[in-house]
């Protein structure tokens, strides 16, 4: 009684205390209270919630800082919408059922561990239950008008679908958790309205995953809508865009990566494919031999049967009956005999196509064992990469190589704990590793880390004890009774050892088991499969159930403190609570196994060596202290053979061991041939090779064709039946021949039986009429397509019972049984086995599943708008229909609910033809895959699609695609394309991926206006010719390409350098990433080479003999490689001026090239010359190492260094007549070696550095030279040799001071000496011995500055026409006669020479004669030689009343040797070489337009780099 006063009056001063503090009277608050609608309580020790009846209008309630532990009496605040209880102490949410109106509940800072009883307030918007110990988020699941939720500062390391139904949260705060993974992120993806995330607060701290690397980028990518995230603001756009950006370029990374796995697969199973192929051979060739000859003895025993059946019928009675029955039981016994040993042979023989058939079998079933293994284990690579991708790369693994230090560290590891004498009972003598990888989890090295730093800081370790002799590389003990699973596996190297389920099972310790022997880890599960297999009565050395293969996890372990296992407790941390580790030696391993393996234990400690006194178990209770490092596979070697007769034989076969199960032991070659030679033996008979009337009627022994009701054609050669049509009575026809197709089969209406087997029929089009055949074998063909086998056969064949289509090479071959029984209903016998009632209609239903139909769509349809934000390198279709739960409802939408429709998947259904999806206009993303499609049919409706998937079909044409203009990506691996037509792609311009794997495409043209495209996936095809890659030049969007298993691939020299020089913007080839170096490489391999494939691309086609110029100017050529050179037998005149050529390169071998303009290269020699180690630059010295840029005429040009320049070389180009070498830094002439120019006629050679004439002795042909803009000073005696053809030299700007050597030059009509160093007039007197010379030009020259030059070579030259540009007229000419009259006179009557010509003193001076208005035209030839002619009009050369106002000074005229030299050329490219008349005509012009014309072609030229 005095417990209860007490506590009333306990409750009044609470409430008494809630009253002063709310400003209320205490004595009023019956009244007041009603009144009242807010309480407020900060710090002041209010201990537990009372007096709430006083309040029933209550609607917030704040308690801060208060002792309240349990939430009682507001059951009576019905109308209570906002509650505080923060820094209470609240151990537990519970008391607030009535309070449903509750809109706003903030429970912070408290010590709740459980978000429990808050399912009746469905009103509440807003929940804080931020700084408790929760670590679970549940209870929220009916709260789904929540939009504001604060869990921070708790325990939380899950999020999973905890969340989904609250699907109006905009709010959430979860930061100052344990959230550790990005997957736990990713489900807060599924909350549509999240405006506000809160993950790393500075106020709460951040969650383990904020320090993994990528984590914004993850988080706004995943969730785009976020307006402010951990505080910041991300509201704009580009923030977006770049997390979108970054996220898309990692799974095109990881998406590249997985089909490079995809395509090593591919070829791992192509070679398996060789392999059973080449085991298959001997088989095949056996059951073909005795199939062959069975066919012979039936056939004999069929004319036996007949022969007896005659006699019988046709032997006359005899009076004698004893010796007619004597005679006839003779007959009778020999006959019967005879039939016996046939009989008996055919038997023996179809005894060994059973036995080789068995053999075949057994080869295809371990094919499909080893095709499984490969599978799985090429499928754990591609899990690790799709981990990789949704970790964001924070868990990276890391495939070992030999050259890795850390890989042979493993393997060293795991050999020196193997233990030979413990494996010896398993006949296991080693270990071989296979490979090894890395793991690199980032996520539980920062728990490890951060675990063991807190160790470290709490514990002080003895002098003796060091904390690094605590940490350990252990392997994790696997449950013996359990495979290991790839989930299991995947899921302890992505979260660890932390789920319990792992290693807590029954009979398993609740602790992490390791240990530190293979023994341990591996005997048990041995041990256990040993008896598993005997138990169940298989044999032991099934591959399916062999332990040869094997898996360990090598682990990072810090044991921390151990102690011992005691075997009277359980292994748990509450037996051992100072330990943070216990262990278990080898010699006390046996005392707690299990009985079934005390066996093992026993035998194990009898070992004679001295591992178990190192070997030990181990038990770590902190899973965070167990860090995976490494994964291993490893398979052991033994001395009993693998039964697989793919293994890799790691064996050590034992003499006489050998198992007659696997291998085809000599006695069974001998056995066939002991069968074959039985008796009776079938004489060899003529092959038949045609058929014939004559021939039809001797295998049928018939005289007509209507009595052919059996014909055997077995064992012959044809390859067709012609005239078979023609047996309407035929019944029967067995035929093992040659055929490829059977098209002659046709309109044969009896027909009953026909055995085609054995011969290499491709296709069974043309077969028609056949509606009484019954049975029909087509085993042992060559026949791939089952659909149109199946689709001809139901139309002309409706009575087939039995057929056999065994050994063909059908493309779907999983699903041909089903499908043919379901096409060809009256079928009862398929491949020798009976079709049951049950099988049958399985095959209807297979077939009824093979058409979409509405019921499909409605299955494996979704309606979602848009593609979800997912990592994954899966089709959007495939994604969606997995995880999304957007279905059609046709019930609600009728009729409308086509329209709906956005995602489609019939992947695997057998569909044989798309069909029924013209109302899905709406579709976006579709996948076909993995069906019988053998074609594109059925989506021109479908306008809407952006994404299809069509791989693993029998697809032979992309024909039907051409109209879905916004497609953006398109697969369609593993099937049968040959070509990608350019109709196809033309208008599907958004198309950015193209997956045309494992088909058998063979050019790339049809892609070169895909101008979107990014990714190019077409490995594995046949892909040939280099002129491909050219197709993909303009694709410039291109970043990843994988050409890889293509011909290119094998047949290219450095194959990728050549492509990644055609294509400078990929960023990946192959599956592998591209270097810079690697561009660099290429460049500089491949940069400047004139290739048939450049040529080829810029013409648009390869028909090169049409082709007469080639203009290639300024393109930074630096080789040229036109092979074959005959293709370009047409070209006359080629340009290169402007590249980077030193020397002709592969020109020398274009026949009929006339024209050659080499200008501003750096031609050093016709041929590549070798240098001397220390003058070869890089470049050079890449080139010399790559065979290209001479074709193969490096040997050659040793030759040719060897010998000297010599005029012993062959000659080369001999169609050559004009060749333009100007600026190319020439020193040497004779290095040229232009004496192998045979036919040469032009040569310009100015603008470079010569110094000397020489090398020009083979040139006797040459019409013009031209070596203006040289270093030239003196003409040496050999200069011009052998130049006595020669009409036109050109020497201008050299330092030329002499004139000499010029005597061979008999032809020379004109010669051009300006701007050289001549200062006597007695050097031009030397060209009197030039006497055909008529154009000379010498201005520039001191000597040109003297009074009486130009009279004086008027008179010494009496054939010169033109001097310094301007011709010599009539007037000058007698002017000249006369002073050469006169000169002679006073020479003759003077006995001393004046020295300089002179009228004599008393020589009577005529008046000079005054010409005017003279035709020169037409008499200018009189005064000159007859043979000269001029190639313009003169009024060109002379001045007239029209030109006198362009030139003070018309007799002074100039010429543009810039502009010759480029007007001669320009002649010579169009043809104009043939006159060389023509060509060695100079035109004059002003100096105003020589100056004109040289600043033009300077600004268009490369300038050369010296000049003298």
């Amino acid at each position: 009684m005095v417990q209860s006063d007490n506590q009333t009056k306990n409750l009044e001063e609470i409430i008494m205390e809630l009253c002063i503090c709310n400003g209320l009277s205490y004595e009023n608050i019956d009244q007041e209270g009603l009144k009242t609608t807010a309480l407020e309580m900060f710090f002041s020790g209010y201990s537990r919630i009372v007096g709430m009846k006083y309040f029933p209008n209550l609607t917030t309630l704040i308690l801060i800082g208060q002792s309240i532990q349990n939430i009682t009496d507001l059951e009576h605040c019905l109308l209570l919408k906002e509650l505080w209880i923060a820094e209470c102490c609240l151990v537990k949410i519970d008391g607030l059922q009535k309070c449903v109106n509750l809109e706003k509940l903030y429970l912070y800072c408290n010590e709740i561990s459980r978000i429990e009883n808050l399912e009746a307030l469905t009103k509440l918007s807003v929940l804080w239950l931020n700084n408790n110990l929760i670590k679970n988020i549940e209870g929220l699941r009916t709260l789904q008008n929540l939009q504001e939720v604060n869990l921070a500062g708790n325990l939380i390391e899950k999020i999973g679908s905890c969340l989904d139904f609250n699907i109006q949260i905009e709010i959430l705060n979860l930061s100052g958790n344990k959230l550790s993974s990005f997957k736990e992120l990713t489900s807060l993806s599924r909350l549509p309205n999240l405006k506000d995330l809160g993950l790393n607060d500075p106020q709460y701290g951040p969650n383990p995953v904020c320090l993994l690397s990528n984590y914004a980028i993850h988080v706004l990518y995943h969730i785009p809508q976020l307006l402010r995230f951990d505080t910041y603001d991300v509201s704009q756009k580009h923030i977006k865009i770049l997390a979108e950006t970054t996220v898309m370029k990692k799974i095109m990374y990881y998406h590249m990566r997985v089909k490079s796995v995809h395509r090593q697969l591919h070829d791992s199973l192509e070679e398996l494919k060789e392999s059973k192929c080449r085991l298959q051979n001997l088989p095949e060739k056996k059951i073909k031999l005795f199939s062959c000859n069975i066919k012979h003895l039936e056939h004999e025993l069929a004319k036996l049967e007949m022969l007896d059946k005659t006699s019988r019928n046709r032997s006359p009675r005899s009076k004698d009956l004893e010796t007619e029955n004597s005679v006839h039981d003779t007959e009778d016994t020999e006959k019967a005999y005879l039939e016996k040993a046939f009989i008996k042979k055919i038997s023996a023989m179809k005894e060994r196509i059973t036995f080789w058939n068995r053999k075949l079998d057994e080869i295809e079933r371990d094919y499909q064992v080893e095709i499984k293994k490969k599978k799985k284990s090429f499928n754990l690579v591609v899990q690790f990469l799709l981990m990789e991708l949704e970790t964001v790369g924070n868990i990276r693994f890391e495939e070992g190589l030999s050259n890795n230090p850390w890989f042979s560290s493993c393997c060293e590891l795991i050999q020196s704990r193997f233990c030979t004498w413990d494996f010896r009972a398993y006949n296991i003598m080693g270990v071989k590793i296979n490979r090894i990888f890395r793991v690199h989890n980032q996520i539980l090295r920062l728990k490890f880390e951060e675990k063991f730093q807190t160790f470290l800081e709490k514990e002080v370790f003895h002098v003796a004890e060091n904390y690094k002799e605590k940490m350990e590389y252990l392997f994790y003990v696997f449950n013996p009774k359990l495979p290991v699973k790839e989930k299991q596996l995947l899921q302890i190297l992505e979260d660890g050892f932390q789920d319990l389920e792992v290693h807590t099972q029954p009979e398993r310790n609740e602790a992490v088991p390791l240990c530190n022997s293979l023994s341990i880890c591996e005997c048990p599960r041995i041990e256990f499969l040993k008896q598993q297999a005997k138990a169940e009565g298989k044999n032991k050395r099934d591959p399916e159930e062999s332990f040869r293969h094997g898996i360990v996890i090598i682990a990072k372990v810090f044991l921390g403190r151990s102690a011992p296992v005691c075997a009277a407790s359980p292994i748990c941390q509450i037996n051992y609570p100072e330990a943070n580790s216990v262990f278990r030696p080898w010699k006390f391993l046996g005392s707690d196994a299990s009985t079934s393996s005390n066996e093992l234990w026993a035998s194990l400690e009898q070992k004679s060596c001295d591992c178990s006194g190192w070997q030990c178990e181990w038990f770590v209770f902190d899973h965070e202290l167990v860090l995976p490092e490494y994964i291993a596979e490893f398979e052991y070697i033994t001395l009993v053979k693998d039964k697989s007769l793919f293994s890799t034989c790691n064996v050590i076969v034992e003499e006489g061991k050998r198992s007659t199960e696997i291998f085809i032991l000599s006695h069974d070659l001998q056995h066939d041939d002991e069968v074959l030679n039985m008796e009776p033996t079938v004489k060899v008979r003529p092959k038949i090779a045609y058929l014939d009337e004559k021939t039809i009627f001797s295998v049928a022994k018939v005289n007509i064709y209507s009595q052919v009701q059996v014909l055997n054609l077995h064992g012959n050669s044809l390859s067709q039946l012609q005239n078979i049509s023609r047996l309407k009575t035929l019944r029967k026809l067995i035929s093992f021949n040659e055929f490829t197709s059977l098209n002659d089969v046709y309109d044969l209406p009896n027909l009953e039986y026909f055995d085609a087997s054995h011969n290499h029929v491709i296709t069974l089009e043309g077969i028609r009429g056949l509606t009484k055949l019954q049975c029909f074998n087509l085993s042992w063909n060559q026949l791939k397509k089952s659909w149109e086998v199946i689709n001809i056969l139901n139309e002309h064949t409706p009575n087939l019972l039995s057929l056999d289509i065994t050994h063909n090479p059908w493309y779907k071959p999983a699903s041909l049984r089903l499908s043919v029984i379901g096409q060809l209903k009256a079928l009862t016998n398929l491949n020798g086995v009976m079709i049951t009632n049950e099988e049958a209609a399985e095959a209807l239903r297979y077939i009824a599943g093979s058409k979409i139909t509405q019921a499909s769509l409605l299955e494996y349809s979704r309606t979602d708008e848009e593609r979800p934000p997912i990592l994954s390198v899966f089709s959007c279709a495939t994604i969606l229909s997995q995880i999304s739960k957007n279905k059609v409802d046709s019930q609600m939408h009728y009729n409308n609910w086509y329209s709906m429709i956005t995602v489609l998947n019939l992947d695997g259904q057998h569909l044989f033809k798309i069909s029924n999806l013209e109302k899905l206009e709406h579709l976006r993303w579709a996948s076909f895959s993995n069906n019988n499609l053998t074609q594109i049919e059925g989506l021109d409706s479908c306008l809407n699609l952006e994404e299809l998937t069509l791989d693993e079909n029998c697809i032979s044409t992309l024909d039907g695609i051409s109209k879905l203009t916004k497609l953006t990506r398109l697969s369609v691996n593993n099937n049968h394309l040959t070509s990608l037509k350019r109709h196809v792609f033309e208008n599907l311009c958004h198309l950015h991926y193209i997956s045309v794997e494992n088909n058998r495409i063979t050019s790339l043209v049809g892609l070169k206006k895909t101008y979107s495209l990014i990714e190019l996936y077409i490995s594995n095809n046949c892909v040939s010719t280099n002129q491909e890659m050219y197709h993909l030049k303009g694709l410039t969007n291109l970043i990843i390409l994988d050409m890889s298993g293509n011909t290119i691939f094998w047949k290219q020299d450095n194959y990728r350098l050549f492509v990644l020089f055609h294509l400078p913007s990929l960023k990946a080839l192959d599956g592998i990433r591209v270097e810079p170096t690697e561009g660099e490489s290429a460049r500089d391999l491949f940069g400047g080479k004139l290739t048939s494939d450049m040529i080829a691309d810029r013409l648009g086609h390869s028909d090169f003999t049409e082709i007469q110029e080639l203009n290639w100017a300024t393109s930074n050529i630096r080789a040229v490689e036109l092979v074959p050179a005959d293709q370009f037998r047409n070209v006359y005149s080629v340009n290169l001026q402007n590249n980077d050529l030193t020397s002709f390169s592969g020109l020398i071998f274009l026949p009929n090239v006339k024209v050659l303009c080499l200008n501003y290269n750096q031609i050093e020699s016709i041929l590549p010359g070798q240098k001397s180690p220390n003058q070869v630059t890089n470049r050079q010295h890449l080139y010399r190492r790559v065979a290209s840029s001479g074709y193969g005429q490096q040997e050659l040009a040793k030759g040719r260094r060897d010998a000297g320049f010599g005029e012993n070389l062959p000659p080369i180009m001999q169609s050559l007549e004009v060749l333009h070498l100007g600026h190319n830094g020439i020193t040497d002439m004779a290095q040229l070696q232009l004496s192998r120019l045979k036919n040469l006629k032009l040569l310009f050679l100015q603008g470079n550095y010569i110094s000397q004439i020489k090398g020009l002795e083979g040139l006797q042909f040459l019409q013009e030279l031209v070596l203006d803009h040289n270093r030239i000073k003196i003409i040496s005696r050999d200069s011009f040799a052998g130049q006595s053809g020669l009409l036109a030299l050109h020497l201008e700007q050299n330092q030329i001071r002499e004139l000499k050597s010029l005597q061979p030059l008999v032809k020379l009509q004109k010669l051009f000496l300006d701007f050289n160093r001549i200062q006597e007039l007695s050097e031009l007197e030397k060209l009197q011995v030039i006497p055909s010379l008529k154009v000379l030009s010498v201005r520039g020259n001191p000597v040109s500055l003297k009074k009486n030059c130009r009279s004086l070579l008027v008179i010494r030259l009496p054939a010169l026409q033109v001097l310094d540009g301007t011709a010599v007229n009539a007037e000058e000419r007698l002017k000249a006669d006369y002073q050469r009259l006169e000169q002679d006179f006073q020479a003759a009557n003077s006995p001393k020479d004046s020295g300089f010509p002179a009228v004599p003193a008393n020589f009577t001076r005529q008046t000079p004669l005054r010409i005017a208005n003279v035709n020169l035209n037409e008499n200018i030839n009189r005064f000159f030689d007859p043979d000269f002619t001029f190639g313009h009009e003169l009024e060109e050369l002379l001045p007239n009343k029209s030109n006198k106002s362009k030139s003070r000074n018309p007799r002074i005229t100039t010429y543009n040797l810039q502009s010759i030299y480029v007007e001669r050329t320009l002649r010579q490219a169009k043809g104009a070489s043939t006159n060389l008349n023509h060509l060695v005509h100079h035109s004059a012009t002003s100096k105003t337009s020589q100056m004109n014309q040289s600043n033009r072609e300077n600004t268009s030229r490369k300038p050369a780099s010296s000049l003298s």
